[in-house]
């Protein structure tokens, strides 16, 4: 199978990442896409995270129901320790070694996977696709970038064009707790969730 991978903290997963995984599924012809709630990831402070890694995964989970080709993968939620890309892919690799995994990512991204830990293990095992949005990069920059980390890494690294939605989930955050209407940028049942057990508040 050809599964796409997109991990993030999902704090909450709002109707960007959905669009983001549709673009890939649709651009790419994929199978899958596997939804990643990070569980303690090495770039983001944990301070930081505010809902619990069950109720993140739970809520992705509730995001992605009804849609059959995604799905949740709480691997790196469930483990205790800190979780590292490379790793998480090395895992797949070895649990999955007929699919090709393409893993789905922003565009900035794509400009920091350097420095990340041991990138040169992350580009044999998947194909990127970096999320393209013209008012963030340049295409050309992000191409120029592109052919770098081909000619360093042997990188295979796509353009995934998507559509604009003009939400972060830290601004979700902020605005559940200043009382704003959020219902507009999230699934109706994640909304639902987050009033149930007062999330963000």
């Amino acid at each position: 199978m050809k599964i796409g991978i997109m991990g993030g903290t999902f704090d909450p997963i709002h109707n960007g990442h959905l669009m983001l995984g549709q673009a890939a599924y649709e651009a790419f012809g994929l199978d899958e896409v596997w939804f990643l709630p990070n569980g303690n990831p090495p770039h983001k402070e944990s301070g930081r995270i505010e809902a619990s890694a069950k109720e993140r995964v739970e809520m992705t989970r509730l995001a992605v129901s009804g849609i059959p080709y995604f799905r949740v993968e709480p691997y790196e939620a469930e483990r205790d320790a800190v979780s590292c890309t490379w790793q998480t892919l090395e895992y797949f690799r070895s649990k999955y070694p007929d699919d090709q995994m393409f893993f789905i990512i922003g565009a900035d991204s794509l400009f920091t996977i350097e420095r990340w830990i041991h990138p040169e293990r992350i580009f044999p095992l998947c194909t990127i696709l970096a999320a393209y949005r013209d008012e963030v990069n340049s295409r050309e920059l992000m191409e120029e970038q592109i052919h770098r980390l081909k000619d360093k890494y042997h990188a295979d690294v796509r353009l995934l064009i998507t559509p604009l939605l003009h939400v972060a989930s830290h601004e979700l955050r902020r605005d559940i707790k200043e009382g704003k209407d959020i219902s507009s940028y999230l699934p109706e049942a994640v909304v639902s969730y987050i009033k149930e057990h007062r999330l963000y508040l």
